[in-house]
Order: structure tokens, then C-alpha cells, then sequence
């Protein structure tokens, strides 16, 4: 016996998140019956329905992308531009685990488990993801600091980044800046620094939890192996 939302999740058709909400909403019927109560415990044997629509298990996919510049980290889009999903060759219904902005390049993890996402994009998990920056002026130590402590974007205070200078470029007044956060909030690297005075010209993610690029060419993947795979699954011991 497993939870319905966990099942719904592992059929590749939504997020572990999503899935719940689905539940509560009374869009999920096990039997016949609507079911609205989380936790709830369901069988192989069980017929489960999501929107009128049977769900059946689903291999479980992992990929993780070079996200070039220009792609959306969406499954479609309603202005026919290239997706994530675009580039991956697949004939299973994956889809991006959390996000990256149109113009922001870098490490994304692509799936159909739903619980695998989860575990990385659960604020509670406190995943850390680092991100290099390139900003128009040379950032100062006054400011640096001010991003250390917390700064408070939509009335909420943000944890406290790491920030690393590693660059200047006096003649074309820039610099590049590291810093590593554990929310995903959206635009939420370029607001930090939009809040201390500094627009964001190029972004990049580098690394998220323990994976990195390493020479992956931009539009370029792979599939993770299964140790990687076992590595996300025991943040669930932590």
C-alpha cells in the first residue's frame, strides 16, 4: 500500500505538490469514489483517475541539461518558443524539476518522479544551488554584505546567501559574482542583487545539491545513473 499523492507522482503525469492539490480539490477518484483526504493509502489493483483520466505507472527518466540561453523551462508554451523539453529525446512525459528564467543558462534536472522533485524543490530540504553572475558595476563589500545578511524581497526575508567575488573588470565596469542560495523563488538571484543595487546582465546555475556541469556543452544532457539517483533519495534521512 502507498499514499494516492505518491502514486499520482510516480505515474509521470504531475508533481508530488501538484498532486496533493489535485487530491484536495476533488479532481482524484480511486474506485469510483472522489477522494479528497491526504494520505490516503491505495493498491496496484486500485483504479485511480485524475481528471476522468486512468493513470498508469511510468518508468521512472532522470536527465540533467545545460539549459542554453533563449529556452523556456516550461512542457509547452503558448508562444511557440523552444522548451526544455524540446531538447531532451524522449517519448516519456518528463518535465523540469523547479526552474530557470528564459535568459538564464545552467544546470536543470529533468523527470517524470514526482518525489524525486520533491525532494529537491521542498523548501524544506534546504537544497543549496549556486549561481555565478555577471553585474553591471563592480559589486562593493557594503553590498556584499548587505546580501549576506538577508535581504527582504516581496515582504519576506531570504535566508542568508553565500557570495563570493571572482571577478573584476574595470574597463568594461563589471564583475562576477558566486553566490549560493536554497530558496527558488522566481527572478529570486536577480532581485537580490536588483535590491542591492546591481543589474544581473548574465546568469548561470552551476551546480545544484551535488550535481555540476562538468563539461556538458550548453543543449547538451545526460541521463543520471542510479547512484545519483539513491544520493537524492536519501535527503529524505535528513
Amino acid at each position: 500500500m502507498e499514499r494516492l499523492q505518491k502514486v499520482i507522482a510516480e505515474s509521470g503525469i504531475t508533481s508530488r505538490r501538484k498532486a496533493e492539490e489535485l487530491i484536495v480539490d476533488g479532481k482524484v477518484r480511486v474506485n469510483g469514489e472522489i477522494v479528497t483526504t491526504l494520505g490516503t493509502k491505495v493498491s496496484s489493483s486500485d483504479e485511480i483517475l485524475v481528471n476522468n483520466k486512468m493513470i498508469s505507472k511510468e518508468s521512472k527518466e532522470y536527465y540533467l541539461l545545460n539549459k542554453p540561453r533563449g529556452v523556456v523551462t516550461t512542457t509547452k508554451d503558448d508562444k511557440n518558443r523552444k522548451t526544455v523539453i524540446d531538447l531532451i529525446k524522449t517519448n516519456t512525459r518528463i518535465y523540469p524539476v523547479g526552474r530557470l528564467d528564459y535568459d538564464t543558462t545552467g544546470l536543470l534536472l529533468l523527470t517524470n518522479d514526482g518525489e524525486f522533485a520533491n525532494l529537491l524543490t521542498h523548501p524544506s530540504k534546504k537544497v543549496e544551488k549556486v549561481y555565478v553572475a555577471k553585474l553591471r558595476g563592480i559589486i562593493t563589500r557594503e553590498a556584499i554584505n548587505k546580501l549576506k545578511s538577508g535581504v527582504v524581497i516581496d515582504n519576506i526575508k531570504l535566508s542568508s546567501p553565500r557570495v563570493k567575488l571572482k571577478k573584476i573588470n574595470k574597463s568594461s565596469n563589471t564583475c562576477i559574482v558566486e553566490i549560493t542560495i536554497t530558496e527558488g523563488k522566481n527572478h529570486q538571484v536577480k532581485n537580490m542583487f536588483k535590491e542591492v543595487g546591481y543589474e544581473v546582465l548574465k546568469l548561470k546555475r552551476e551546480k545544484l545539491y551535488f550535481f555540476t556541469l562538468d563539461n556538458l556543452k550548453s543543449g547538451d544532457y545526460r541521463k543520471l545513473t542510479p547512484k545519483e539517483v539513491s544520493r537524492v533519495y536519501n535527503i529524505k534521512n535528513k
